[in-house]
């Protein structure tokens, strides 16, 4: 039995690049692919859920080709994204795509002002605490 591979994806701004590493440290396959950026307002950037999905399977057997691997031959897989990004779904049917992700320079430190203007007593902390 081998001792397996780790795959690793980073969900960026632009585009899905995975990484699929041996045992040793060592890169056995990559794939990377951009997904359309659209720009509707100035500062604004939104994405389609849907295709940042299909994209990052898409790399992801990319990479499982490239290394010459099965999926079954993976131990873990770890994922890093952007973390400005936002993707909602409908609890009841699962829908990925109720609405956009979207991500904007700043974004939480607006909806924060924008949540003062508004009267709430509490808005949303510009980053975590922890």
């Amino acid at each position: 039995m081998s001792a397996g591979y780790v795959l690793a994806i980073d969900q960026g701004t632009t585009g899905s690049t995975v990484l699929i590493f041996d045992h040793d440290g060592q890169i056995k396959g990559r794939a990377y692919s951009e997904f359309t950026q659209h720009y509707p307002k100035p500062g604004w950037v939104e994405h389609d859920a849907e295709e940042i999905w299909s994209v990052t399977v898409t790399v992801i057997a990319g990479a499982l080709r490239a290394a010459d691997i099965r999926a079954s031959d993976l131990r873990a897989i770890g994922i890093t994204n952007q973390r400005e990004t936002v993707v909602l779904w409908d609890r009841k049917t699962g829908n990925r795509s109720l609405t956009p992700s979207f991500g904007k320079t700043g974004a939480p430190r607006g909806f924060a002002t924008n949540s003062r203007r508004k009267g709430w007593k509490k808005p949303c902390a510009a980053r975590p605490a922890w």
